[in-house]
């Protein structure tokens, strides 16, 4: 979901960019428009997520699945990474990590199926590990980081893509955060990478030259054509998120909305979250009824009122709320009134 706002100012401008005759998709990609654009929205991230002068921000393609092969491409020094696995965006990074770097699995939640976010501590990371990866936020299975661990001299890297800009977050903690755009960003097709500059230059002289971060740093993202659209559309959400006042007044309305939703889950004797408590997503909450039955006909009901995209990932099953940025109060609401009407017609 992308805010009504910025749909109706790229709307707006979707034909005759700034008196150009041009639409932004037509714009050449060394146009000074363009060029205005891609660093309004760099400098617009930068003072959104306080991101550090020693920090590259890049504007890539391929999305957060390409950054699998990238990280350890570019990271590998020892020949080693230590792994947390959450999930199946996890095993997806790890599975790909592993044709290029010794992975270690150095901590799991597979024996309760991903239903909580594995402790962590500094005896489970060996000083020879390249970096650490986590998945801050699970989609699928609705799990998320409360704390992120910290991993002293070891980068720690994070796959963001689905809790990017919903908190605060201190970007130092990190040597690499990648997020594909399209939960909380924009469109799909931009990937933004966030990446400390000494971890830049290090992969081997065998590494495809689009898969080297030195490529994209030292061309400003513009090595090749860029995603001169999409990365438009996440000018437009940075400046939304900015006028609202920043990702910390965004963060209380996405701890309001999530809530709204826990609250009623918790207290009805219908609906069950099987994520555990410490461990909830703000940005996906998965619940089920007492059966399978059940669950398909509240996703017809859900349907019949304007509720769309509620059902669970078929891995897990059930239902599935994404309640991303861009989701208004009132849609949790709406939700709740359903869900609430459901449980009254079918609890027996």
């Amino acid at each position: 979901m992308l805010p009504q706002e910025v749909l109706e100012k790229a709307q707006k401008e979707l034909l005759n960019y700034k008196d150009s005759g041009m639409s932004v998709m037509e714009l050449s990609h060394r146009s000074g428009l363009f060029i205005e654009i891609i660093e309004n929205a760099e400098k617009t991230l930068r003072k959104l997520m306080g991101i550090p002068d020693n920090y590259k921000v890049l504007f890539l393609q391929g999305g957060a699945t390409l950054q699998f092969s990238m990280v350890p491409l570019n990271l590998k020094q020892n020949g080693k990474a230590g792994y947390v696995n959450t999930g199946s965006w996890s095993k997806k990074a790890m599975s790909e990590a592993r044709k290029y770097i010794d992975v270690e699995i150095i901590a799991s939640s597979e024996d309760e199926n991903f239903t909580y976010i594995p402790k962590l501590d500094q005896k489970m990371f060996n000083p020879d590990f390249d970096y650490i990866h986590i998945t801050t936020n699970n989609t699928i299975e609705g799990t998320a980081f409360s704390e992120i661990p910290d991993t002293g001299d070891i980068p720690l890297v994070a796959d963001m893509s689905s809790n990017i800009l919903s908190e605060e977050i201190d970007v130092t903690k990190f040597g690499l955060i990648y997020a594909g755009a399209q939960k909380n960003i924009g469109p799909a097709g931009l990937t933004i990478v966030i990446i400390r500059e000494d971890l830049i230059g290090k992969a081997k002289k065998d590494c495809p030259i689009m898969l080297d971060y030195k490529t994209h740093s030292d061309s400003g993202s513009m090595y090749n054509t860029p995603p001169t659209f999409p990365i438009y559309m996440a000018s437009l959400v940075f400046q939304w998120l900015e006028d609202l006042g920043g990702i910390k007044v965004m963060e209380e309305i996405n701890r309001k909305k999530a809530k709204i939703l826990y609250d009623f889950l918790d207290k009805s004797d219908f609906f069950t979250s099987p994520v555990e408590k410490d461990s909830r997503s703000l940005m996906n909450i998965p619940f089920v009824t007492p059966t399978k039955e059940l669950d398909a006909l509240f996703l017809e009901e859900a349907k019949a009122n304007e509720l769309e995209t509620l059902k669970g990932h078929r891995s897990v099953g059930g239902m599935r709320a994404s309640i991303y940025n861009a989701m208004p109060v009132e849609g949790v609401e709406r939700l709740v009134h359903v869900m609430a009407k459901f449980e009254k017609k079918h609890l027996r």
